[in-house]
């Protein structure tokens, strides 16, 4: 008897009750920084590690201002939109969402200057202009105003005219920029060049420091979320209204996440309980199971909770797939005492205990290394949630062995030997029949596998990172429902910031010489100054010599804005973007309230002049005067066929081939383009993650085999089951996104397991007398029952998302359903089938039956 057996008998089976108050001890202490748990849904939990892209998003952002709103969508239940009725309801919640705390400024229609109600001339475009609400205003002029202005069109008023929306932005925060600024610079230095002890303790400091404030923040705008939409109650009946923006689908995706650990959670752990009560048909095999999956989730969430580990969308998924690989741990060690009490009858309850754990020690810990093998391949993504998941649970499986073999253990020796119902167990009729088939029918296993494959290989071909961020929610979810809205009625959801630099040569502003327009109608300078010295512009700047103190903008002359109208157009022609905004507009507003189109010295003369209302409204957004940068914003629409990276890189072609803007004056950035990267580094980070996947658990199978045919043997089936549900994926048009990025990962772990399992038992079988045939219907018998139970509790149990209102919890129910099921059929009948045919453990002692085996 080896010392590490001795000691546990003497530590666990000798002192159960101890043994059990130690592991509740710990839980509860664990138990007590639970209040403290938290998920993160941030579009920081979102993004891509040292992701350059983020780094300039935020630049911008400084730059021009807050990025950060909510947007109330307003459609009117009863008549006009431009009733006298309804523009009052609509200013009411206009006026009681400025008040929100939070909130630094408002746009709607009733805010925005009117230029064309009437119509105005250029020289007006310094004074204070007109609104929707001032006394007098022609409402339906207004009306056709925003329905057909360049300015307004689709940002403010439906087609239809009966949809309009009010956007509150929330005040720039700076601490927040700071902040995850110094902590991603340091992140950085990290990773390259590595941190001395000094940088090491400021890293150290300024990451609790920013998570302590962006734990504040999520507080805060949670309730800021639902304080808008309590304020959005009182006007539902007069109203069709939706609520939008970034906020509000974080605030959403974590109530939807906490709905589904909370009630979704209790369902599978109900289905679980009725399961096991179906199997075992006794009630200490309901009890111990359940007892150790709550140890091991209760320890590990509390644990996390204490140094604030946070799980996010992609590793809510961790406290399922820790359940079950810990109750699989469960129904491997129950069946086999099971097994052993059948055999041994008069054996006392320490022997049949004793060996239970000696028998289930080897592969059971193979079992949980392979699998933290394959969890532990996730960190070579680039994507930090997806790294986080990685390691999360590759602590939880480790913690899940050892719960599993105190708590399980010590529990049979308390519940004493007992009366044993495995005569009552009737799986065995159906895992003989997986044997049976697998006997006379082995050649269709190995054609089916063979056909499986094929089609696998061809649905994994058409597996695709693109997906909509809307298809995330029910159709009759609020959330979907007001993204639709806003993607079809107000110029769209998704927005994307096309940063251009002027040329670096000189570029004269003020041009003396005519030059004929170009193909966009842009003159270079048709207006020399005597020209229009007694035009509108005369009195008004012919006693000014400001001119003089502009600085030269190239993106307010003729020739930047023929640049920036050729690229808005070639913009708006896209089925796939929405509104456009850009300098382009004042330009054409301008050029349509003077008669003319304006040459490069009124442009400059305009620019002087605008109001600050205007400025701030018309030019501030789209240019930085003190380095000449310019952007084009757009929002993409998501509803009409959205692929991003085509998008990108069709308007960077454009942009540099046919604009002839230099590539290393144009940039992009937006949510569009950081989940862009996002996805593209999922399908590279997959097969990435594949490969090191296999690698590595060729290298277990290798050490526990010790046989690099059994290896071979053992790794098919689960290369074929990985292959079935990322085929299915493609095959379905599922996509690979950041939640069904894990699933290949959970396919391989749970078929690992299967397949150690299986090929353990099959080897102890086989040392019996020799027999391949006879060994794999004892090992059916006996370990099959194992594997059948325990993806029959999970197949069953997670079925149950399929209720869920958020679709990748609904995915990933059924794509673990998928895995299980492959993992099933592939170690019940393709496993088996390859053993027979290459008998790997040496020849068969009886020759006349193996001839079986092929029929």
């Amino acid at each position: 008897m080896s010392s590490p057996l001795s000691l546990y008998q003497k530590v666990i089976l000798d002192n159960p009750v101890k043994a059990l108050l130690v592991m509740l001890v710990l839980t509860f202490a664990m138990a007590m920084g639970l209040p403290n748990f938290k998920l993160d849904a941030s579009a920081d939990s979102l993004t891509l590690e040292h992701d350059e892209d983020l780094n300039f998003f935020r630049e911008v952002v400084q730059r021009y201002g807050s990025d950060n709103f909510l947007i109330v969508t307003f459609s009117p239940l009863q008549g006009d939109l431009f009733d006298q009725q309804n523009l009052d309801t609509l200013a009411s919640l206009r006026t009681e969402l400025s008040k929100i705390d939070g909130v630094e400024s408002m746009l709607s229609m009733l805010d925005v200057p009117l230029l064309y109600s009437p119509k105005i001339g250029v020289a007006d475009l310094k004074d204070e202009l007109n609104t929707l609400l001032s006394e007098g205003v022609d409402k339906q002029a207004a009306k056709q105003e925003f329905l057909n202005s360049p300015i307004y069109k689709d940002v403010l008023l439906s087609a239809d005219g009966q949809t309009t929306g009010i956007l509150a932005t929330m005040a720039l925060d700076k601490t927040y920029l700071r902040l995850v600024t110094e902590r991603d610079a340091l992140r950085l230095i990290r990773s390259t060049e590595g941190l001395s002890p000094e940088q090491e303790m400021e890293l150290t400091n300024v990451s609790q420091e920013f998570l302590d404030y962006r734990t504040e923040k999520a507080v805060i705008d949670h309730r800021r979320v639902a304080e808008v939409r309590a304020l959005m109650d009182g006007y539902r009946d007069r109203a069709r209204i939706f609520l939008g923006g970034a906020d509000m689908i974080t605030a959403d995706m974590v109530d939807f996440i906490k709905s589904d650990l909370l009630i979704f959670g209790t369902g599978i752990l109900l289905f679980i309980i009725a399961t096991l009560a179906l199997i075992f048909r006794q009630l200490r095999w309901v009890v111990i199971p359940l007892a150790t999956c709550t140890i091991c989730l209760v320890m590990i969430l509390g644990f996390l909770s204490w140094i604030d580990w946070r799980l996010t969308v992609i590793s809510s998924n961790f406290v399922s797939l820790l359940l079950i690989i810990t109750l699989a741990l469960c129904i491997h060690l129950i069946v086999r005492y099971r097994e052993l009490q059948a055999l041994q009858p008069d054996a006392d309850q320490r022997q049949l205990v004793s060996d239970t754990v000696t028998s289930m020690a080897k592969p059971c810990l193979y079992t949980v290394l392979t699998t933290i093998v394959a969890f532990t391949s996730l960190v070579v993504s680039n994507i930090r949630p997806v790294i986080d998941f990685g390691w999360m649970m590759t602590m939880g499986i480790s913690l899940a062995l050892v719960v599993a073999f105190v708590v399980i253990p010590a529990g049979m020796m308390l519940f004493g030997k007992g009366a044993n119902a495995a005569d009552k167990d009737n799986s065995v009729a159906i895992t003989s029949k997986f044997s049976w088939f697998t006997e006379h029918y082995g050649s269709v296993v190995l054609v089916a596998a063979l056909l499986l494959g094929m089609l696998s290989a061809y649905g994994i071909s058409r597996l695709e990172v693109e997906n909509r961020f809307i298809d995330y929610f029910r159709a009759d979810t609020e959330i979907y429902q007001g993204m639709e809205v806003i993607d079809t009625s107000l110029g769209g959801t998704t927005p994307l910031d096309i940063i251009i630099q002027a040329p670096t040569y000189d570029v004269p502003v003020i041009e003396e010489t005519s030059v004929a327009d170009d193909e966009y109608g842009y003159e270079k300078d048709e207006y020399a100054q005597d020209e229009y010295a007694d035009d509108e512009y005369g009195d008004e700047y012919a006693v000014e010599d400001e001119a003089s103190s502009l600085k030269d903008s190239y993106w307010f002359s003729s020739a930047g804005l023929a640049d920036l109208a050729r690229l808005q157009e070639f913009l708006e022609a896209q089925p796939e973007i929405g509104k456009v905004s850009s300098l382009v507009q004042i330009y054409q507003v301008a050029t349509d309230l003077s008669g003319h189109k304006l040459n490069d010295f009124e442009l400059a003369f305009m620019r002087q002049s605008l109001g600050p209302e205007i400025y701030q409204q018309m030019v501030a957004p789209y240019l930085l005067e003190d380095i000449d940068e310019a952007r084009i914003q757009l929002r993409a629409m998501e509803t009409a066929g959205l692929r991003r990276a085509d998008l990108l890189e069709k308007i960077n072609g454009f942009a540099v081939n046919e604009v002839g803007i230099a590539q290393a004056d144009i940039r992009y950035t937006g949510l569009l383009v950081l989940y862009n990267n996002m996805l593209q580094s999922l399908y590279k980070s997959q097969i990435v993650t594949l490969g090191a996947v296999f690698v590595g658990i060729m290298l277990m199978f290798l050490v526990l085999f010790r046989s690099v045919k059994i290896s071979i043997i053992a790794i098919l089936p689960n290369f074929l089951a990985a292959g079935v549900v990322l085929g299915g994926m493609g095959l379905a048009g599922i996509p690979l996104d950041m939640m069904t990025i894990t699933i290949a990962a959970i396919t391989v772990g749970i078929g690992v397991d299967h397949a150690i399992h299986y090929i353990s038992r099959f080897k102890r079988e086989f040392a019996l007398d020799g027999n391949y045939l006879a060994s794999m219907h004892r090992a059916h018998a006996s370990i099959g029952k194992a594997l059948f139970y325990t993806a029959m509790t999970i197949i069953v149990g997670f079925s149950i998302l399929a209720l869920s209102n958020f679709i990748p919890s609904i995915y990933f129910g059924l794509l673990t359903g998928l895995a299980m099921t492959a993992a099933l059929l592939g170690s019940m009948t393709l496993l088996p089938k390859l053993i027979l045919m290459t008998q790997p453990l040496g020849k068969d002692n009886i020759s006349e039956q193996t001839s079986a085996s092929g029929k």
